[in-house]
Order: C-alpha cells, then structure tokens, then sequence
C-alpha cells in the first residue's frame, strides 16, 4: 500500500465505531429534518423533508410546549440537587473518616464503599419497597416513630422527587467517598503542620487547604457527575408519571409512542445543552492546565 495510508480505517474497532456510532448520530440528526413516526416510515408511507418545523413544534405547540419546558425544568432540578447532594456527601464522609484518632477506618470505609457494590437496579427495587405507600417500613416503622404521618410517596409527584433525590444520593456518594479519600490521602502533612504553627483552626484548615485541593483534584470527576445526572435513566425513569427528565421523556416518545422525529428533535437539543455546558465548564477549571 502506499505510504501514509490511513490503516484505522480498515480496522475493526474503526468499523465497529462507524456503525455503533457515528451511522446512529447520523440517522438520529437526519430524522429531525422528517416527519418520521409509526404513520409515515416506509415502506407504507413515505418520509418528507419538512426542515425545521419538528423543532418549531416543540416550542409553538402548547402541549409540547408545556411538557417539554416542565420536563426541562425538573431535569434540571434534579441534575443540580442530586449531584450536589451526592457529592457533599461524599465529600463530607470522606473527610470525617479521614480524621487522626478515629478507629476502625478501614471497617467504616468498606461499609460506605457497599452501596456502590449492590448493583443500582437492585438498590432502586429495594427503596421502591421501602418507600412504598401501603407495606414500606418508612411508612409504617421510620416515620411513626417520630409521630409523622404516612407520606404517599410514590402516588405524589413532589414526595416522589424527593425520594428519588434520596435514592440517587445513596446511589451515588460511595464513588466521590472513594476519589476524595484517595485525595485526602496524598495531601502532604506539611501543609497542616505549617498552618498549625501560623495558628490556623481546624476549619481554617478544611477551608484554605483541604476544600480547595479536593475541589481541584476532583473537578473532572464533578463535572462528569453533573453531565451524568442529567442523562441518568436508570432512577428517575423508574417511576412514572411527573419525575421523567428528558433522556426518559425521550426513550417514551420513542418507544411508546412512536413519535420518532420528535424524540430526535429533542435528542439534539439535550445533547446541544449537554455538551455546551461540559465545555464551559471544563474551560473554566484549572485541572487540565498544564503546570509550566
């Protein structure tokens, strides 16, 4: 062959990237541009070209309208409050455990590591009993305990978020417990020693010194965890009704109500938003500057 041939490209990862991948991407973002759906695919009906107007319905249509901006703004919600919520608290415990004098670090690190050990579908089966409105033990052990009423959990989509944010920051703290113990791990004893000489408090200490190098050690991984909630189907879509984000929005246009240009529609606006908001803020942190 001559030289400078390009190899990849008879490759079979190349071949198997080309049509998992980029065909998929490629159908998906042609489908937009259609009128693709159960009543016109081939080879019964034929597909039009009609431009933009699937995008224009999403925002002129009232119901679609509605939908796709109450959607949104629960996606978001529940993007910036589980995330949030899944990583204080793995950064908290990763922190406490991490304190000289405590005993038994390794027993209290293997029992905060086990959530992320159960696979997730079994932990969201087990909360779904647990927060279940008739049997679950909240309902009937935990909450009259403290002379709380019974909550419907499940049959109230505000309580049902709410437990969903619960779930997802069980679900989702082991992991930034792990990272941030491995950080806390290599932060070097000078640093506190030379606060404590200079008079420095323990939380002095947390803020100046172990917050900030957590923060920089971990940003990628934060980040990531932001972009992953926004496309976590697995917990969210688990129950139906008010709590789908827009990935599971999406898969039920699809594959329950066939509505596939739709679907795509809003597969490149989700994925415009995604990518968008990955890029500023990967732009703005310092982790992946090169130290000259």
């Amino acid at each position: 062959m001559a030289e400078g041939y390009p190899y990849f490209i008879t490759s079979p990862a190349f071949v198997l990237l080309v049509f998992s991948v980029i065909f998929p991407i490629l159908f998906s973002f042609a489908l937009v541009f259609t009128n693709y759906d159960l009543y016109h695919s081939p080879p019964a009906s034929l597909v039009d070209w009609v431009g933009l107007d699937t995008l224009k319905q999403i925002f002129t249509v009232d119901i679609w309208r509605s939908t796709f901006f109450d959607v949104l703004g629960w996606t978001i919600v529940w993007t910036l409050v589980a995330s949030t919520l899944q990583i204080s608290i793995g950064i908290f415990l990763a922190v406490v455990v991490h304190q000289k004098g405590l005993r038994f670090k390794k027993f209290f690190r293997t029992i905060l590591v086990l959530p992320w050990a159960v696979p997730g579908f079994v932990t969201i089966l087990i909360f779904t009993g647990l927060f279940n409105d008739t049997f679950g033990a909240i309902n009937n052990s935990i909450l009259p305990m403290f002379g709380l009423d019974p909550i419907p959990w499940l049959t109230s989509a505000p309580w049902t978020r709410i437990a969903l944010l619960l779930i997802q920051s069980w679900l989702g703290f082991p992991y930034i417990f792990i990272v941030t113990t491995g950080v806390l791990q290599s932060i070097p004893e000078d640093l506190y020693e030379a606060a404590t000489i200079d008079g420095a408090t323990s939380i002095q200490k947390f803020k100046n010194i172990t917050l900030p190098l957590i923060l920089y050690s971990i940003a990628p991984i934060i980040i990531t965890q932001y972009t992953f909630n926004f496309n976590n189907f697995a917990v969210p879509s688990s129950t139906a009704g008010g709590t789908d984000i827009l990935v599971s929005w999406i898969y039920k246009l699809t594959m329950q109500s066939g509505q596939y240009a739709l679907a795509a529609a809003l597969t490149l606006l989700l994925s415009v938003f995604v990518i968008g908001i990955a890029i500023w803020q990967f732009k703005r942190t310092k982790s992946f500057k090169e130290v000259v």
